[in-house]
């Protein structure tokens, strides 16, 4: 049975086995994307989102250790050359569901991504703060059980002010752990952007859940 609906991305700056995978995986009924770097790769994921990676470690740019940190929810076989127990052992805790050593048999890797594709379960991330919802994965908002229509920027500032559980965060922090998701986000730009969260989250619920903290940046109220 061909797996058309399944997309996996090839991370792996060696250019004849990217396209000897890209090749099989295509004729197995996958959809492949590809990126040639640790920063390419960060972009790709940007932009959409594999049902499975295939990862080399060895990368230009970032590491594939690095990239590996912002794969969450997405099951993560790494490519390797590296064969040392140590490396297997704290990549898998670090995230990936599987590690295959360079050279490999094909017929095992299809295997694997076979089984890791059938198991594999997005997690649902709802967080919840007084009568506000976030649902991750639907990328819904709910406040008073109404929903709020917000944009990337705004979904990944609230998402991060629930996470902190009411404490106070500053602006530069805010900027670091959502710049992955939202890259176009400046300081200048990003008192706006919480601005307009707070003025559709105070439309939707007649509440202010935003407090500004002086000197340090924002943090959720209830």
């Amino acid at each position: 049975m061909k797996n058309i609906a399944k997309t996996i991305a090839i991370i792996d700056d060696d250019v004849p086995i990217g396209d000897m995978l890209c090749e099989v995986l295509e004729k197995e009924g996958y959809s492949v994307c590809r990126a040639y770097s640790g920063t390419e790769a960060l972009y790709l994921l940007a932009q959409k989102r594999p049902d499975l990676i295939l990862l080399d470690l060895m990368l230009p740019g970032l590491c594939g250790e690095e990239v590996l940190k912002h794969t969450s929810g997405i099951p993560v076989i790494v490519i390797s050359a590296k064969v040392d127990v140590e490396d297997k052992v704290n990549l898998l805790m670090s995230g990936a569901v599987d590690y295959v050593s360079k050279p490999f048999a094909v017929k095992e890797l299809l295997a694997r991504i076979a089984v890791h594709l059938r198991t594999a379960v997005t997690p649902s991330e709802i967080l919840s703060f007084g009568d506000l919802r976030l649902d991750e994965q639907r990328r819904l908002v709910t406040a008073a059980n109404q929903e709020v229509k917000l944009t990337k920027t705004e979904f990944a500032i609230l998402k991060l002010l629930m996470q902190q559980a009411g404490g106070a965060i500053s602006k530069s922090a805010i900027l670091e752990r959502i710049s992955f998701d939202t890259p176009d986000c400046t300081e200048a730009s990003l008192k706006i952007h919480v601005s307009n969260l707070r003025k559709k989250l105070r439309e939707t619920s007649g509440r202010d859940y935003i407090e500004a903290v002086w000197g340090i940046g924002f943090k959720l109220t209830e």
